[in-house]
C-alpha cells in the first residue's frame, strides 16, 4: 500500500467548506452514517454553521499540502465524531492520519484524559481504523437507529492518555 498523502487540520470554515463536505454525502444514510441522527436531510449550509459554532465543539477540515480538503473530523467534550474523507480520496489511510490528528489534539493540546466515540457496528473501515490507534469497545448499544428498514447498532469505544499508541 502507498504511504497515506500528508494531511493537515485546519480549522473547519463553514461558509467556505460546507459545499465541499455536503458533496461528500450522497443521500439520508450517508448522512445517518456520517452524524447520526443529528442532522436533516437535505444537509445545508446552516445545519453545518450551527453545528461548527456549538460550544466546545472544535471542527477541522483534513487538507492536503496544497490545501484541498480531503476529510473532516471534530472534537467536542472528549467525544471525536463527525469523520468523514473525500469519497475520491478513500482507501489512501487518510482516515487513520486525520483520527490521528485529531486526538493528537485532544491529548497534546486539550490535555484530556480520554477520548470516547461512537461508531455504527457496520462500519468496518472505521473500526478498523480506530482499533488500530488504540480504541476499545465499551459497550454495544442494540438496535439504536433504524435506517431503511434495517436497525443499526453502535459500539460505544474509549482511548485513554495512557492507552494512547503514538
Amino acid at each position: 500500500m502507498d504511504l497515506p498523502q500528508p494531511l493537515t487540520l485546519r480549522p473547519f470554515r463553514p461558509a467556505a467548506d460546507a459545499p465541499t463536505l455536503r458533496s461528500w454525502l450522497s443521500g439520508p444514510t450517508d448522512l445517518m452514517t456520517w452524524a447520526g441522527p443529528n442532522f436533516r436531510w437535505p444537509l445545508d449550509d446552516a445545519q453545518l454553521a450551527a453545528y461548527a459554532a456549538e460550544p466546545g465543539r472544535r471542527t477541522w477540515t483534513g487538507v492536503s499540502p496544497d490545501g484541498t480538503p480531503l476529510g473532516h473530523v471534530s472534537l467536542a467534550d472528549g467525544r471525536l465524531g463527525r469523520v468523514l474523507i473525500a469519497p475520491g480520496a478513500r482507501g489512501r489511510g487518510l482516515g487513520e492520519r486525520l483520527v490521528s490528528l485529531a486526538v493528537r489534539v485532544g491529548f497534546d493540546e486539550l490535555d484530556l484524559p480520554e477520548i470516547v466515540l461512537g461508531v455504527w457496528t457496520h462500519n468496518t473501515a472505521a473500526l478498523r481504523i480506530y482499533e488500530k490507534l488504540g480504541f476499545r469497545t465499551t459497550a454495544t448499544l442494540e438496535a439504536v437507529e433504524t435506517v431503511d428498514g434495517t436497525p443499526w447498532s453502535v459500539h460505544r469505544m474509549r482511548l485513554t492518555a495512557s492507552d494512547r499508541r503514538q
